[in-house]
């Protein structure tokens, strides 16, 4: 072997043993007392929020706090004296995470008067992880279209048709997607449009951050082409023409609690570049150290490190959604953390049909919180694969962005609108969202519906002369009630209690009568057994009537 060759082998050789050593070093979270004497201020958050941060808090009345500060410099400063590696921090929970050079360093550095908590998230001897994180390989369902191609059931069961095609596709809307690695983003025909716009605005890896994003784990280009796909007439994302940010916080080849702190940075980086929406297709339950794992009671939406973490990064004005997990054929069955998070959207899958996916994990929250919250099409979805070709997965992780991207576009058609409305709106619209369940949650959502929902809410008024809001027009096997419920000054009586919806024929013969209670929504359906036509819908209740013309029915 040539001399050169040898001396770059054996550079190679040591460059290795170093990094082997550096990562079988433990890694350990230090919680911290205060951000006492620190140097930022509330008042100056340009110092550590971007201006597109700064502006998604003040479009929603969301105050600058303290939890936004950064973490106090001169603790770092002090931990990394004992020998520590600073791996990354977390202002909202006021914390660091640090590899350590041994376990003995972290009771020294438990001693710190301004150290609260010091716990052990990776021991040094970790090793590759038995668990199946991600999602299954499928196979393509016959397809007749000659837009969305393979992607025309996961946009179409939304009904996102109704969106594109009046131009709301995400565009100004900026995603974060955490995720293992974003493998050939970079060259993939999916993301052409992505690159040549613009579009990926950054990228940045939690977990190597001297690694190629673009050369890592597989799972996070599929996710991002679920949502950011722009292929017609073969695969078109739900928000193809949104804006995002890649950032990997899972480590794919073993499972600790570390990932979930290297999550919550990965949200607060969201955060501080002015995100709207995070899609997490992960979460967390057990781990390849047994003594780790989560218990069930842990997954009440506000007890994991990582759904504390999501739950925050709610409260900061974004959307959360999380994939709900692929464990009910599993011993854990159950949704795993951050989607039990009691502020996140956990969203579970379905197949072409809407049917429940088996693999889908099921609610509620160990406290007995509505979970999932919704559903979205997760088994055998399409999806860019790594040879450029289109293919099919399933998993929840593709059910999640499929509707992250979907609320991207529908944020998109109304900008102004906080994040609680937005989320609101997808829950109302959904399709169990009278009688949700374990399985789906709301249900399915229905951005037609949902648009709906968001252009009546703050319209209807007694003031209007029409309490209620009937749709869509025309209908076909059904119609949709909605109202403010907004009770008359001084009334003694609910409004909303006892209303009776009745529908007749222009001649006046009653076809059907029902009753409702509440301001709704409501849907009335079994609608499609009447002819095409015109019909009165008349809504009753202690305040009077009032009278709709509806049109439709069951087309010739």
């Amino acid at each position: 072997m040539p001399k050169a060759i040898c001396k770059i082998f054996l550079q190679a050789l040591i460059a290795l043993s170093c990094c082997h050593s550096l990562h079988a070093q433990p890694v350990y979270r230090v919680d911290f007392t205060d951000k006492a004497q620190s140097p930022y201020s509330v008042d100056r958050p340009a110092e550590f929020l971007s201006q597109r941060s700064i502006q998604r808090r003040e479009r929603q009345g969301i105050a600058i706090d303290e939890t936004d500060l950064p973490v106090n410099r001169n603790y770092i400063d002090a931990v990394v004296k004992t020998g520590g590696i600073p791996l990354h921090t977390s202002r909202w929970l006021n914390a660091l995470t640090v590899r350590l050079p041994h376990d003995s360093t972290a009771a020294e550095i438990a001693k710190l008067s301004f150290v609260r908590n010091v716990e052990l998230t990776k021991p040094a001897a970790g090793s590759k992880s038995a668990f199946n994180k991600f999602g299954t390989p499928g196979r393509l369902n016959p397809i007749d279209t000659s837009r969305y191609g393979a992607s025309v059931y996961q946009v179409g069961m939304l009904n996102g048709q109704a969106l594109h095609q009046r131009g709301f596709t995400g565009k100004g809307i900026l995603i974060a997607v955490l995720d293992a690695g974003f493998y050939r983003v970079d060259e993939l025909p999916a993301f052409d449009s992505l690159r040549i716009d613009g579009r990926i605005e950054g990228t940045r890896d939690l977990v190597n951050p001297s690694a190629n994003i673009y050369a890592e784990h597989t799972h996070g280009m599929m996710v991002l082409s679920c949502m950011g796909a722009n292929l017609p007439g073969r695969l078109i994302g739900t928000a193809p023409h949104a804006s995002y940010w890649l950032i990997r916080t899972e480590d794919g080849s073993s499972e600790y609690p570390v990932e979930e702190d290297t999550w919550i940075a990965g949200a607060e980086l969201a955060d501080s570049i002015g995100a709207d929406i995070i899609n997490s297709s992960l979460g967390y339950s057990e781990f390849d150290l047994a003594t780790m794992n989560h218990r069930w009671a842990d997954m009440d939406g506000k007890t994991t490190r990582v759904a504390r973490g999501a739950n925050m990064a709610a409260a900061k004005g974004m959307l959360v959604f999380s994939s709900a997990g692929n464990e009910a054929r599993k011993p854990w069955r159950r949704i795993i953390s951050p989607a039990d998070g009691d502020s996140v959207i956990a969203v579970a899958a379905v197949n072409k049909e809407s049917q429940w996916a088996p693999f889908s994990s099921v609610g509620p929250s160990s406290d007995g919180d509505v979970k999932p919250d919704l559903a979205a099409m997760g088994q055998n979805t399409a999806i860019q694969n790594t040879d450029g070709q289109i293919a099919a997965n399933s998993g929840t992780s593709f059910a999640s962005p499929v509707l992250a991207g979907m609320a991207a576009s529908l944020w998109q058609a109304f900008p102004d609108a906080p994040a609680w409305k937005i989320k609101k709106a997808l829950l109302q619209s959904g399709s169990l969202f009278l009688n949700p369940d374990s399985l789906l949650g709301y249900g399915i959502p229905d951005m037609e519906t949902a648009v709906t929902f968001l252009a009546l809410w703050g319209k209807l008024s007694p003031e209007t002369g029409r309490r209620w809001a009937v749709f869509p027009r025309p209908f076909r096997e059904s119609v949709t009630l909605l109202s403010p419920g907004i009770a008359p000054a001084g009334s003694g009586a609910d409004p909303m209690a006892g209303i009776t919806v009745e529908i007749f024929s222009m001649t006046g013969r009653k076809l059907m009568s029902t009753q409702v209670t509440g301001p709704g929504p409501h849907r009335i359906g079994g609608l499609d057994a009447l002819p095409f036509g015109m019909w009165i819908l008349r809504i009753s209740g202690s305040e009077g009537s009032e009278v709709h013309k509806i049109m439709g029915g069951k087309r010739p």
